[in-house]
């Protein structure tokens, strides 16, 4: 099988899986205990928050661990709504966000919250003069992703956060898709709150950070004990805080070039076979194959390409050996459109053939060669 599908998931990482395997079978203690095998499980704990806000440029007092991108989403829009409902109840995100966004922004507006979802333009950007206008007295969170899982568009997240700020509202990303791909400096994107995956990038499901800005208090999704700095209760799963950070660790290394060893692409190698890729594809189908995203600003791994005389099934069922999406992961069985090809106005014709490709750093050219080869047969036809 040649894995395509990096955008969905990723395989653990060999590293990262050895770094998991001394708090399996030896160092099993509570880090809340006060003997030393808590104190031992506490230390690496605390390790492991150091590497991932290395990562974001981030201080460790910053990062809290979650279950994955999905609980960091919840806790950030459940949170900000519920401790910032007495200054407004307006809430704005964009219709391409992923339904761990979209999801909790329902459930706010049963329960008396306004949200605005902010229509994209052909690339699947975000307009900024409409972000301008949808703002309100109201309006206390802006929560736009960093990068979308579909068709890897950037949003302008810089130019998002000087609007916040000047009008001092609070901003959040979903950087599931993000981490470890580009560079995702908290300072740099001036945003209050990132949330991270970590079967994204190469770490356990089951997994994820939040980063919330120091001197932020938002009130907690999960109570108990106090865990997380007071932040997240529960007993910390501390084996896969280690894997997180080690997947931090390694993904810190490649963005940098350092230790990079044969076996692993950085992203610029990446970048580099996808462009191949891309290029030999409409070399092959012409003027049959367009491109669904941004053409520039996008991750570095990720290809979503419409096929006009097909179907994507029929392109996953000609690619019998090849694991890779129709659209978005959570909805990989659907037939129909997706919601973020909609919402970038691509016809019912272009968006059913849409197809993507999500390289990752264990991608060879010999599979893009192959794959390449199985669809050449495909455009003859």
């Amino acid at each position: 099988m040649i894995y395509l599908d990096y955008n969905a998931t990723t395989p653990i990482d060999k590293k990262v899986a050895e770094a998991m395997e001394e708090y399996i079978y030896g160092n099993f203690g509570n880090p809340s205990s006060s003997h030393e095998l808590g104190s031992k499980t506490k230390r690496a704990v605390e390790e492991a928050r150091k590497k991932v806000a290395s990562l974001l440029n981030a201080s460790p007092e910053e990062i809290i661990f979650t279950s994955g991108g999905s609980e960091s989403n919840n806790m950030v829009l459940k949170g900000v709504a519920y401790t910032y409902q007495e200054k407004g109840k307006h809430i704005i995100t964009s219709e391409i966000e992923h339904p761990a966004v979209i999801s909790p922004c329902k459930f706010l507006e049963e329960n008396g919250y306004e949200v605005t979802y902010l229509p994209v333009d052909q690339d699947g950007v975000v307009d900024i003069e409409q972000l301008k206008a949808a703002l309100t007295d109201e309006t206390i969170l802006i929560s736009i992703m960093h990068a979308n899982n579909e068709t890897g568009t950037i949003q302008p997240l810089a130019e998002i956060a000087e609007i916040a700020s000047e009008n001092n509202i609070l901003l959040h990303t979903d950087a599931a898709q993000s981490v470890g791909k580009i560079e995702t400096d908290v300072k740099k994107l001036g945003v209050d709150f990132l949330s991270v995956a970590g079967h994204k990038v190469y770490a356990p499901k089951g997994i994820g950070a939040l980063y919330i800005r120091d001197g932020i208090e938002i009130e907690p999704l999960i109570h108990g004990a106090g865990h997380e700095m007071g932040k997240r209760a529960g007993t910390e799963n501390v084996i896969f805080d280690v894997a997180l950070g080690k997947a931090c660790e390694l993904a810190e290394d490649l963005l940098q070039g350092k230790k990079v060893d044969f076996e692993h692409n950085a992203p610029g190698k990446i970048k580099e076979l996808r462009d191949y890729f891309q290029k030999q594809l409409q070399n092959n189908f012409k003027d049959r194959v367009i491109l669904n995203g941004h053409p520039t600003k996008r991750l570095p791994n990720t290809l979503n390409i419409s096929f006009l005389d097909y179907s994507g099934q029929e392109i996953l069922d000609h690619l019998d050996n090849v694991a890779l999406s129709t659209g978005s992961a959570c909805h990989s069985d659907s037939v129909e459109i997706s919601s973020v090809l909609k919402a970038m106005s691509v016809t019912m014709e272009t968006g059913r053939g849409a197809v993507r490709f999500s390289l990752g750093k264990y991608t060879t050219r010999d599979e893009i060669e192959h794959v390449l080869d199985k669809l050449e047969t495909l455009s003859e036809l």
